[in-house]
């Protein structure tokens, strides 16, 4: 952000008074018009604007940068006229090296279900079963020994991956069998291999959904949770209650109905007797 402040310090008034919301700003530059010694070798004073200036930066979560060289940020000599403006201030020249962000668009991966999978699973189970814990005795053969262990993983997952590129296209669900029916038919360009294609992927997609149906299933058992339709919906406040054939569909009615069924049962016995249809159970005694 490239900033300057008049004279009146306009601009440094206005962030200070207004709140300011700016998101990844990395650099804050500009002529503030603020002779200090913080950063003025020369001038001898300091001023309460230099402090509003580093409270404000802090707010930014930003840093005073130091020059690599110690020179007057006001300059009084001779100015070229091509480089003169309107203040007698010299332009400063910021070279700023900004790394280009780098996106992998390839990873390793290898498909569930698949002979790759079992054999990963297969070669690193066997590893960790082939460890010899009683050779543990100190920390330096527990480091050795783990630092092994995440060799053979590592090699067993480069041996056993494919690497693929990752595009917009990207389907989970996609194996080596659509992989190899459509290079088939790229290939021979037949109906026949469209119709094959086509059929590999359907049967292709029904194998990977009903398989994460049943994997939900199998972890929630809830099988209600995978249709939006019916799932469980909260019920009203007050549901429909009748009394005396009548509904009640206030809460006056309500109340009405709650008062009387409660002033009939008041002052009446309980019968005890439903009791008498409950097994007795033998006396435990309590510690």
């Amino acid at each position: 952000m490239n900033v300057y402040s008049d004279f009146s310090h306009t601009a440094l008034k206005y962030l200070k008074d207004t709140e300011v919301n700016l998101l990844n700003l990395s650099i804050m530059t500009g002529n503030f018009n603020i002779r200090d010694s913080f950063w003025n070798l020369v001038f001898s004073h300091h001023s309460h604007l230099c402090d509003n200036l580093l409270i404000i930066a802090d707010s930014f979560n930003l840093e005073l940068s130091c020059p690599t060289n110690n020179v007057s940020t006001r300059n009084s000599h001779f100015i070229l006229p091509d480089s003169r403006l309107s203040l007698d201030y010299t332009l400063l020249i910021i070279m700023i090296n900004i790394a280009e962000e780098y996106i992998d668009s390839f990873k390793f991966s290898i498909a569930k279900n698949s002979e790759e999978e079992s054999r990963f699973i297969r070669e690193v189970t066997y590893a960790i079963k082939s460890i010899n814990t009683d050779d543990l005795v100190n920390s330096f053969k527990l480091e050795e020994t783990t630092t092994l262990l995440a060799s053979t993983i590592d090699c067993t997952w480069k041996a056993n991956s494919k690497r693929i590129k990752i595009t917009k296209q990207f389907k989970s669900w996609w194996n080596e069998d659509c992989n190899n029916t459509l290079n088939m038919y790229q290939s021979l360009k037949s109906w026949e291999n469209w119709k094959v294609f086509k059929n590999k992927v359907k049967a292709t997609k029904w194998s990977f959904f009903d398989s994460k149906i049943q994997e939900i299933i199998n972890k929630r058992r809830e099988s209600w949770e995978l249709m939006n339709w019916v799932n469980k919906k909260k019920l009203p406040a007050i549901k429909t209650i009748k009394y005396n054939g009548q509904q009640c569909l206030d809460i006056n009615d309500l109340w009405c109905a709650l008062h009387s069924t409660f002033n009939t049962a008041s002052n009446h016995e309980v019968d005890t007797t439903i009791l008498d249809e409950i097994s007795d159970k033998p006396t435990v005694s309590w510690p």
